[in-house]
């Protein structure tokens, strides 16, 4: 059968008997890529942890009839450690893999690819606060499949900003003459932080109050869920505080830092998602 080679992002496995694993990834050049991991979740697995849900690797893979088979794996950025371990980092990569894994349905490309890997790689080294790195994140992702918003010209008319009506469905802030009535109405500072969040501008985002990232971290959610055309499950427990708490990686009880990581979100109220004032 034949062979291929591809770097990948691992989104999301779950179990195939009793040694086995369906592992769904995001490719650099193959898009996604759904394959089967023999004998990973056996303790002498030469490579079973390197294809665990943040991490990057180089994989060998032959093609299957319906699911390809993941023949070798390196690691090439394990990221997974640093992430499962904050509370905040882990919720805001597991809305990244979700949003990735629905967009890749119909078509990725490379530039998805490298988005998700540095995305992932922010948030391991705590560049940034997590919700503020998932804003981005989703606000570019949006934006390469397709649906780039629009904070300061009118998205319907093309006239000039600024304007304060806020309408996801036409595609973000319209001119007085093209807004239904009852839109929801952005304040300056708010739409500076969504520019910023969509350009990649740390030195603003990272300034700005927690109010103005509350709202903008609302109108990010409302605009990506509506694009997907549905709901995102991870993203109602994503941590919005300004310190999210700290997980072990080894709990001393025998699990490893993503069982605490899903403990932790299971006891833990789903943070309401803010909205935009109307």
């Amino acid at each position: 059968m034949p062979l291929y080679r591809d770097e990948c992002v691992v989104l999301r496995t779950h179990k195939l008997g009793e040694a086995d694993r369906i592992v769904t990834m995001l490719s650099r050049q193959h898009g996604k890529i759904r394959a089967v991991a023999k004998g990973v979740r056996r303790t002498g697995s030469k490579f079973g942890s390197r294809l665990e849900p943040f991490m990057v690797v180089d994989a060998q893979f032959y093609e299957g009839r319906s699911l390809d088979i993941v023949t070798q794996a390196e690691s090439l950025g394990s990221y997974g450690a640093q992430i499962v371990a904050d509370y905040g980092a882990y919720t805001a990569a597991s809305a990244m893999v979700e949003t990735a894994d629905r967009l890749s349905e119909a078509d990725a490309g490379l530039q998805q690819y490298l988005l998700l890997v540095g995305a992932l790689r922010s948030l391991s080294r705590g560049e940034h606060m997590p919700s503020a790195t998932l804003d981005s994140y989703l606000l570019r992702a949006m934006s390469i499949a397709g649906w780039a918003p629009s904070f300061s010209d009118c998205a319907v008319t093309g006239e000039p900003g600024p304007h304060s009506a806020f309408v996801v469905q036409l595609g973000g802030v319209v001119a007085n003459s093209a807004a239904p009535p009852g839109s929801p109405r952005l304040d300056l500072a708010t739409l500076a932080t969504l520019g910023s969040l969509l350009a990649g501008d740390w030195a603003s985002v990272d300034v700005a109050d927690e109010r103005t990232r509350s709202r903008a971290s609302g109108v990010v959610a409302a605009y990506a869920q509506w694009h997907l055309e549905r709901s995102l499950k991870s993203l109602p427990h994503v941590d919005r505080s300004e310190h999210p708490a700290v997980v072990p990686v080894h709990d001393g009880s025998g699990h490893d830092g993503v069982a605490a990581v899903a403990r932790a979100v299971t006891a833990t109220p789903a943070p309401p998602v803010p909205q935009p004032d109307h």
